[in-house]
């Protein structure tokens, strides 16, 4: 896990349409961080440094450290509003956690080994059905991507995530089947293998009981 970025803030007095029109016009974005069994606490962030944090990779699977009221509070990302025109941020919501905190987190993967995977060296192509895996991670061990070793792989391959090393302590929030990240395709696609058209109804099914 990377270090923790501390980001200063104000407490705000009050809360509401109004006030967030203030804090904006004053160079501020609002936003209210909430959880572990505590009152909600309104805050203001200075626009220009949030500005730089937003852009840069995981801001949404990344701690940070809220100093406000001579108060140090550990938050990670879940919500970010922006305008529709000029897409700067308006709003944040923040999740409060604790080192004993347990958090669902969406973690990006990443491919390694392509020169050493047989499937892509005589032109297969890698078809990822999972660029994030949604992982419940302890709020001291989130990991920055989960890594998929390519070596080895042979054209209508199938990486499931119980090929994937994962810290301790950090386990797949879909537990009902040995789901699909990626699968090796011959050259040219052709027909989906049985475990993309498994993993295609699962997802299908997933999607409509949203």
């Amino acid at each position: 896990m990377s270090d923790i970025t501390v980001i200063s803030a104000n407490q705000r007095d009050r809360v509401g349409k109004g006030s967030a029109r203030a804090a904006r016009r004053a160079g501020m974005v609002p936003a209210v961080i909430y959880g572990n069994k505590q009152p909600a606490l309104g805050i203001e962030l200075e626009a220009r440094v949030i500005r730089k944090i937003i852009h840069e990779p995981g801001i949404f699977s990344r701690l940070l450290k809220i100093s406000v009221g001579g108060e140090e509070i550990t938050v990670l990302t879940r919500d970010i509003q922006f305008h529709p025109v000029s897409d700067e941020a308006l709003h944040f919501d923040f999740l409060r956690v604790s080192e004993k905190s347990t958090i669902s987190v969406a973690i990006g993967v990443e491919f390694i080994n392509d020169d050493k995977c047989p499937g892509l060296r005589i032109g297969g192509n890698l078809n990822v059905v999972r660029h994030e895996v949604e992982l419940n991670c302890p709020a001291n061990n989130i990991p920055e991507k989960i890594v998929v070793d390519l070596e080895g792989i042979k054209v209508g391959d199938s990486i499931h995530i119980s090929a994937i090393e994962l810290p301790e302590g950090v386990t797949p929030t879909i537990t009902d089947r040995d789901f699909t990240v990626a699968t090796l395709q011959s050259p040219g696609g052709g027909v989906k293998n049985e475990d993309e058209e498994d993993e295609a109804a699962a997802e299908d099914a997933e999607g409509s009981e949203e």
